[in-house]
């Protein structure tokens, strides 16, 4: 599903470039799931942002289900953002103006897939049938980061992105949020690259990676 190698990433500064990834290689096969770990600044959410098509890398090559990034226009860009991945961030980005049942919608329609019984599913799976009719403002932080999840998979997409999807809430919160996640995704073929300051959310998934010094490193399988 997702094949990344020699992947260099810098940013200019006063004192010269800046190196953040330094040669990253990295696999993920369709369905599994894989936790990203790494120091506050070690280029993990910087990462993330190249897998999704929202910065360009230096050198390497991403391909995601065959396709390679690099290859592809901005407009090729947008439009595979649309169709190929699901992006869920700390911040839940939710359309404050639109119900909560049209938030869930809105990706699916980009994306030319909206199925009602699918979102119908994640409705009942998440909880959220009381709230299809109110707006953002008026639910908790772990009722939107429900809805953001529900969001991000209505349109089945073959790679979900996740950056700390769990990090505004509190430890229960977030175990619920992460527990539902995972049983959404159990059995699918969707695949999980989650980045997380937490060893213990990490643990959840099926494989751990660390970022040090621009290069990751195997913390070991499930």
């Amino acid at each position: 599903m997702l094949k990344i190698q020699g992947l260099h990433k810098s940013y200019p500064t006063p004192q010269g470039p800046l190196a953040v990834l330094r040669g990253i290689d990295l696999e993920l096969e369709e369905g599994h799931s894989l936790a990203l770990m790494g120091e506050s600044g070690s280029g993990k959410s910087t990462l993330l942002h190249l897998v999704a098509g929202l910065d360009r890398f230096d050198a390497g090559s991403i391909q995601v289900g065959g396709r390679s990034l690099a290859a592809l226009d901005e407009h090729q860009l947008a439009a595979w953002r649309r169709m190929g991945i699901g992006l869920v961030f700390q911040q839940f980005n939710l359309i404050p103006s639109l119900r909560i049942e049209d938030n869930l919608a809105f990706q699916a329609r980009l994306a030319g897939r909206h199925d009602p019984r699918w979102q119908a599913e994640l409705v009942r799976r998440l909880g959220l049938g009381e709230l299809l009719q109110r707006y953002p403002e008026q639910l908790s932080c772990g009722q939107q980061q429900r809805v953001a999840l529900g969001r991000a998979l209505a349109a089945r997409p073959p790679l979900l992105l996740a950056d700390e999807p769990t990090g505004s809430l509190d430890e229960a919160s977030s175990d619920e949020v992460l527990e539902l996640l995972l049983h959404l995704l159990d059995g699918s073929p969707t695949s999980l690259l989650m980045v997380t300051h937490s060893p213990r959310m990490a643990m959840r998934l099926e494989r751990r990676m660390t970022l040090h010094g621009g290069r990751l490193l195997e913390r070991g399988e499930a």
